[in-house]
């Protein structure tokens, strides 16, 4: 069995992580019209993202990665088609 040296100690580095629900793997944040957002966080009804998806938004969208289809198809947008992308 080892002892530390007198006047030694350990050093803890700490990692924090984000903690998701069961599936939130899987989830990214999506653009969509902001009003449609705003309605939808207000009535619950389902929005379309420009990527197709379609979901009720419930969650906090920082929390996850831009969707890559949703970023790639606004990326190739003319400017003045929309104000800018909300997730």
């Amino acid at each position: 069995m080892s002892q530390l040296a007198p006047g030694s100690e350990t050093i803890v580095k700490e990692r924090t992580q984000p903690t998701y629900e069961e599936g939130d793997e899987e989830r990214f944040s999506h653009y969509v019209p902001k009003a449609k957002l705003t309605e939808a966080l207000v009535t619950g009804t389902p929005v379309v993202a420009l990527c197709g998806k379609v979901w009720v938004p419930t969650r906090n969208p920082d929390r996850f990665p831009v969707c890559p289809t949703c970023k790639e198809i606004w990326e190739q947008m003319k400017p003045g088609e929309d104000k800018g992308p909300d997730r």
